[in-house]
């Protein structure tokens, strides 16, 4: 078992916790053990695609890091909290109300390349210390800017929707399910100065965002406060929801010992980089760790194959391969 697991991580669960079960969905198949491991933290209070690499696979999670990200999330108007979505307590707050006119207006000066300040409630460290734990003892946390991209940043085509102001659960309130691309407003839409106490928007994003620093700075450019109050990982890096599976069907073909029928080949994990087919005796020189010279490619970085099998992770430049990832395959 060597390859990718996506899960579609559902409420409250941690990305450990998703580890967890994975590791319990191999015990109970009767799998091997095998090394397993995430690529990429998602928030309890996050839901969406979460990358679980197994055996081999777990040299390249790293990598998972490091790739763009894809995000639906809802801005709450109105309230911002201390760990800028739902489970923190309130710390600023607002009447002002923005129109849908006035989100589309802004959503440029957010999309590019950016300053932001990361959330106090985040796992980068101060001083030694996580900030959370500082934040939650009380104490100061100061966090430095960080220069991150985004690379788009729209209504969500797939979640979108816009409650008018003042309107609550369990109300009848106005509701409408079918947002509109930018610079695209329906009658069946909010009228542009119609003000909104909530919506929901599409990010592509490089790593190091964090999308509730981001809702926080939006809120404020449109002259009020808010806060997260929904927040789904639709892409992470190469894996999107079309390939994740939830809890119960892991469950399930674990007990079928059907596990190879979900999980992804570790290639999947590197689409966007090519293949350099190798003879059996350059297999077994890469495998010992030997610099392969002659290699009439490109310079850049190869998924050294021997057949269907991979080898190794490799870089090319003057026409040598070096090993950055070896696999034991």
């Amino acid at each position: 078992m060597h390859g990718w697991i996506i899960l579609d991580k559902p409420l409250g669960l941690g990305s450990t916790q998703g580890v967890s079960a994975v590791k319990r969905a191999l015990r109970s198949g009767g799998y091997a053990k095998a090394k397993v491991g995430h690529g990429g933290t998602l928030d309890p209070l996050a839901t969406g695609v979460l990358p679980i690499a197994v055996g081999e696979a777990t040299k390249l999670a790293g990598r998972m890091l490091d790739a763009s990200k894809e995000y639906d999330f809802t801005i709450g108007f109105g309230v911002q909290t201390d760990t800028l979505d739902l489970e923190g307590k309130a710390v600023a707050t607002s009447d002002v109300r923005p129109t849908m006119a006035a989100v589309e207006a802004v959503l440029g000066r957010f999309t590019g390349p950016i300053e932001q300040v990361p959330p106090a409630y985040s796992a980068l460290k101060v001083g030694g210390e996580r900030a959370y734990d500082l934040a939650r003892a009380g104490g100061e946390v100061v966090l430095a800017t960080r220069s991150v991209t985004v690379h788009d940043l729209r209504f969500s085509p797939a979640t979108g929707r816009w409650r008018a102001d003042g309107a609550t659960e369990g109300e009848d309130a106005q509701v409408f399910a079918s947002p509109p691309p930018p610079s695209a407003f329906g009658s069946h839409l909010p009228l542009a100065g119609e003000e909104i106490g909530e919506v929901t928007l599409a990010a592509h994003v490089s790593k190091g965002t964090y999308i509730r620093s981001l809702a926080r700075d939006i809120a404020i450019a449109l002259g009020t406060v808010g806060h997260v109050t929904m927040l789904r990982r639709t892409r992470a890096g190469p894996f999107g929801l079309d390939t994740a599976i939830s809890l119960d069907k892991l469950a399930e073909m674990a007990n079928a010992r059907a596990l190879e029928d979900i999980i992804l080949p570790l290639r999947a994990g590197l689409d966007d980089i090519p293949a350099l087919p190798l003879s059996p005796d350059q297999a077994g020189a890469l495998r010992q760790g030997r610099v392969l010279v002659g290699i009439a490619v490109d310079d850049g970085q190869y998924f050294a194959m021997l057949a269907d099998v991979p080898v190794a992770l490799v870089e090319v430049s003057g026409r040598e391969a070096r090993v950055v990832r070896g696999f034991n395959l």
